[in-house]
């Protein structure tokens, strides 16, 4: 099942901001300020030694809790990333990347990933001008993402986000105006600098 507790408690324990709040708001300061106080009544005092298998599943988490995606799921990229030659991390990372939702968060269509899963799955995104409901769906190269109406940009949270000052869109992605243009296959670069890939694949690979 998809987790749907308390965001800034799975924060802490990753010790990481997994960009589960929007970006510049209260909570996420107020995320930033405990961020490496873990959750509970004696997070300061615990002290434990980490074993090399629970490095791999804490890295394993972020990169879950960061997309907001299943175990089933995490566990059906990485066997389909396996099966690519090549670095089977990086694949992995592209394909988490190449999610619709997740294009719109890059894009800056949505404040966070669940907001952006929110609007697909509500009828609100189109792909090459047809509705797409299914926030795991793999864009491609070329592919034109935007809104189905343009009342959708009008939504509080989502019109905060589209006109973000400090906003830079990532190298494969074009924002013009209200459209999206997937200009290549993802770059993983920020992704891999965030997580520690190798002990992800040693995790799946036992």
């Amino acid at each position: 099942m998809r987790y749907t507790g308390p965001r800034n408690r799975l924060a802490r324990r990753q010790g990481a901001d997994l960009e589960l709040k929007t970006l510049g708001s209260k909570n996420h300061g107020r995320l930033m300020r405990v961020l490496t106080v873990p959750p509970g009544q004696h997070g300061v005092s615990r002290r434990r030694k980490v074993s090399e298998m629970s490095k791999q599943l804490r890295e394993k988490q972020k990169l879950k809790f960061m997309f907001g995606v299943t175990e089933k799921q995490m566990t059906n990229y990485f066997k389909k990333a396996k099966r690519s030659k090549g670095n089977t991390g990086k694949y992995l990372c592209q394909l988490l990347e190449a999610r619709l939702d997740n294009v719109l968060f890059r894009a800056g269509f949505a404040p966070t990933r669940s907001a952006a899963r929110q609007l697909v799955s509500h009828n609100h995104v189109k792909v090459n001008d047809k509705t797409v409901s299914i926030p795991s769906y793999q864009v491609r190269m070329n592919d034109v993402i935007a809104f189905r109406k343009s009342e959708s940009s009008k939504i509080p949270a989502i019109d905060t986000a589209l006109t973000r000052p400090d906003y830079t869109a990532p190298s494969w992605l074009e924002r013009k105006d209200m459209n999206i243009e997937v200009l290549n296959t993802p770059d993983t670069e920020a992704l891999e600098k965030q997580l520690n890939l190798r002990l992800i694949i040693e995790f799946y690979s036992k």
